[in-house]
C-alpha cells in the first residue's frame, strides 16, 4: 500500500476517474487522498463518494500533499501551480495532467529543483480501460516513475514515454477513441442498413472491436497475421477487405493521425 498522501488540484472527470482507479484498487487509504475543486459541493460529494479527504483550500492541500496532481485546465494550470509553489513539501512531486503543457512550462513555474511528471490518460480511464504515458523530468527517481505508472496503472495501463513522442501518443492515444467512436458508428450504421436494430448494431459493432483489441494485446501476434486469421480464400471478410483498400482505409487513418500530430505540435508552441 502506498503510504504517502496524495493530493488533487481539480476533479474533473480524469481525477475522479484516476480517485475511483486508486480507492477500487486498495493501493491507498482514501483519508490519504485529498481532494480540493473550486466548487465546495463537488469537495464534499468526493469525500462522501469515496471517503477521501476535503481540503479547505488549494494551499492546505499542497501542505499536505506528497505527490500533488494538477487536474484543472491546461489554459489555467500554470497560473494555479504558480500560486501553490510556495506552499508545496520540499521533496513533494507534481503531476501534470494538462494537455499541451511541457516540462519546461511546468518547472518555469514550480521551480527548475522540482520533480515533475507529465502524463497524458485517455477518455476509456472513465472506464478502467485507459491508456496513459508518463514523462517525468530528469529528478523523478525510478521508484517514484513506478509509483506514478502503478497510479494510472489501477485503472488500464501506463508506459514511460519521452517528451519528444508526446504528440504521437496524442495521435494514437488522446485522440484515437474518436476515431474509433467513428468506427463504430460507420459498422453500425451498415448494420441497419441490412436490417439490424439500431441498439443491437451499436452492440454488435463495440463488441467487435473490444475483443478484437484484446486479441492483439493478448496474442501478441501481429495485427496483420489476425486479420489473416480471419480472411477464408474467396469470402467475405476478404472481400470487404478489398473494398477497404480501394477506399484508401489506411491512409486515411495514417493521414488523419499525422494532422493530429501536427496540430498537438502546434499548440505546444503558442
Amino acid at each position: 500500500m502506498l503510504e504517502k498522501k496524495i493530493g488533487f488540484i481539480g476533479c474533473g472527470n480524469m481525477a475522479k476517474a484516476i480517485i475511483s482507479g486508486l480507492v477500487n484498487s486498495g493501493r491507498i487509504a482514501p483519508a490519504n487522498i485529498w481532494v480540493f475543486d473550486r466548487k465546495p459541493a463537488t469537495n464534499q460529494a468526493m469525500a462522501q463518494q469515496y471517503g477521501v479527504t476535503a481540503a479547505e483550500s488549494a494551499e492546505s492541500l499542497a501542505h499536505e500533499a506528497d505527490i500533488l496532481f494538477g487536474a484543472v485546465k491546461p489554459n489555467v494550470i500554470l497560473n494555479v501551480l504558480d500560486g501553490l509553489a510556495s506552499h508545496l513539501k520540499k521533496d513533494a512531486l507534481v503531476v501534470s495532467i494538462a494537455a499541451g503543457v511541457t516540462l519546461d512550462s511546468l518547472a518555469a513555474v514550480l521551480g527548475h529543483d522540482r520533480k515533475i511528471i507529465r502524463v497524458m490518460p485517455n477518455t476509456p480511464s472513465l472506464v478502467n480501460e485507459g491508456m496513459t504515458s508518463v514523462t517525468p523530468n530528469a529528478l523523478v527517481g525510478s521508484h517514484e516513475v513506478d509509483e506514478v505508472v502503478g497510479i494510472f496503472e489501477s485503472f488500464g495501463k501506463a508506459a514511460v514515454v519521452s517528451e519528444y513522442l508526446i504528440h504521437a501518443v496524442v495521435g494514437v492515444s488522446g485522440s484515437a477513441p474518436a476515431y474509433v467512436f467513428m468506427f463504430i458508428e460507420a459498422m453500425a450504421d451498415a448494420a441497419v442498413l441490412g436490417g439490424m436494430p439500431r441498439a443491437q448494431a451499436y452492440q454488435f459493432a463495440a463488441q467487435a472491436v473490444k475483443g478484437s483489441a484484446q486479441m492483439v494485446l493478448e496474442t501478441g501476434k501481429h495485427p496483420g497475421e489476425l486479420k489473416d486469421m480471419v480472411c477464408s480464400p474467396g469470402g467475405t471478410t476478404i472481400e470487404a477487405v478489398k473494398v477497404l483498400e480501394e477506399q484508401g482505409f489506411r491512409a486515411a487513418v495514417i493521414n488523419a493521425m499525422q494532422q493530429c500530430m501536427a496540430k498537438s505540435e502546434a499548440l505546444s508552441k503558442q
